[in-house]
């Protein structure tokens, strides 16, 4: 029970690797608090989690909504230990030319500022609690992605406002970190996924660009965040964690459908 008493608000929490952390949290022992803006989703996954916890519906992109949250949090439960910013959108997949002004913008507000609304309106209660942030970035804030243009800078900038997050908040003992996935399988990306030429065919290239050999479920992230959460990371702070089965690593290019890919060729 690494998260045993631990009351934890986490957005984006209804679906894929959110889903999979409420999961793991509430297993943990923890009282999790999942902020959505999806209502049957939200509606399903705090059936599933029981009623000692909680579901507010909120789109973090709205400073006024996000405050509410918070607030409603505090009445509840009268502290909030650790906020886990995963909410995110990742479309669309176009290069920086091709991307509009407001697919940008929108990119932005609830990618970046979601976390800057959280931790604006989140921070006392966490300073009352030497509580940790846990923010959900990606593997492409590193490395970047083709046609990905908008979305891996987002990521990005995550990645260094964590680091600076950290720093900024380690005198008041609050732990700032990451988790940097690459591909996990979510329903985002089994849509995605759905729509390209060859699905068996694109199955077999997310399997492959992880040298463990396989693509994901969120389990394996979600365990991370409760390592990352819990008293086990007490010491760790500024850190983005690559939960992404070596992905980062060598040269791999795939030859054909039925090939292994070949790693420094």
């Amino acid at each position: 029970m690494f998260l045993a008493d631990k009351v934890i608000f986490l957005t984006g929490g209804s679906m894929g690797i959110g889903y999979e952390c409420a999961r793991k949290y509430a297993a943990a022992g923890a009282k999790v608090i999942v902020v959505a803006n999806e209502p049957v989703s939200l509606e399903a996954t705090i059936k599933e989690l029981g009623s000692e916890h909680a579901a507010i519906l909120c789109d973090v992109a709205k400073p006024a909504e996000v405050k509410a949250a918070v607030l409603q949090t505090l009445q509840r439960y009268g502290k909030i230990d650790a906020i886990h910013n995963n909410a995110g959108i990742a479309a669309p997949s176009k290069p920086l030319h091709s991307t509009t002004d407001e697919e940008w913008e929108q990119l932005f507000r609830v990618n970046l500022k979601g976390i800057y609304h959280t931790t604006k309106y989140g921070l006392d209660a966490l300073i009352a609690s030497r509580g940790c942030i846990l923010n959900t970035s990606s593997l492409v804030g590193e490395i970047g992605q083709e046609n990905h243009a908008a979305y891996t800078a987002t990521k990005g900038a995550v990645n260094s406002l964590t680091k600076s997050m950290a720093l900024d908040y380690a005198p008041y003992h609050i732990r700032v970190n990451a988790v940097a996935p690459a591909a996990v399988w979510t329903p985002m990306l089994r849509k995605w996924n759905s729509e390209q030429a060859s699905e068996a065919a694109m199955e077999e290239y997310l399997k492959h660009i992880h040298p463990l050999g396989y693509c994901p479920e969120g389990d394996v992230i979600a365990d991370a965040a409760v390592f990352l959460l819990s008293e086990k990371a007490r010491f760790i702070t500024g850190c983005i964690l690559q939960v992404s089965g070596g992905a980062e690593l060598g040269y791999r290019r795939v030859l054909n459908g039925s090939e292994r890919i070949m790693e420094g060729k």
